[in-house]
């Protein structure tokens, strides 16, 4: 698919700004949208969305993940988690085995198809990154990195 500003519905519309910071909170909106747009192509292609992303990120990071300590790093709940848990464990792009110590416990760990697809979609998302960190020079990728780390430290 070419890549227009118009693609799936992403543009920057002219919407009248309600407040100053309208305008920040809408370049969070679709630079956001932007730098997804790609990924969610191609995990739509794979049968998956973000949700499966972002657990298939999570656990390449932390191999043998609890399934509790992941509920409190993506910050949702168990009953969001269970649908999309479940169908990556259904497509085996995840394993799940009891931990040793809490039988109680599952410890979740990527498949070889599972990184291979979380790579993918996560490079998809580092080359949106790259190219304007590229565009906005060193100090504006900086910048963008305080921004972004005080916003997820509102945690």
């Amino acid at each position: 698919m070419a890549k227009t500003s118009q693609a799936a519905g992403l543009h920057r519309a002219s919407l009248p700004k309600l407040h100053d910071l309208d305008a920040a909170l809408e370049l969070m909106y679709y630079g956001w949208r932007g730098m997804t747009l790609e990924a969610d192509e191609y995990l739509a292609k794979q049968g998956l969305s973000r949700p499966h992303h972002r657990i298939l990120y999570v656990v390449a990071r932390r191999p043998d993940i609890a399934i509790g300590s992941l509920i409190e790093i993506l910050g949702i709940s168990k009953q969001a988690l269970n649908r999309p848990l479940n169908l990556l464990l259904e497509r085996k792009l995840l394993t799940s085995k009891r931990a040793p110590e809490q039988h109680r416990s599952k410890l979740l760990r990527l498949t070889e198809a599972g990184r291979r697809i979380e790579q993918r979609a996560s490079d998809h998302e580092r080359k949106v990154l790259r190219e304007a960190f590229d565009r906005a020079g060193a100090s504006g990728a900086a910048a963008w990195m305080a921004v972004m780390g005080a916003i997820a430290d509102n945690n």
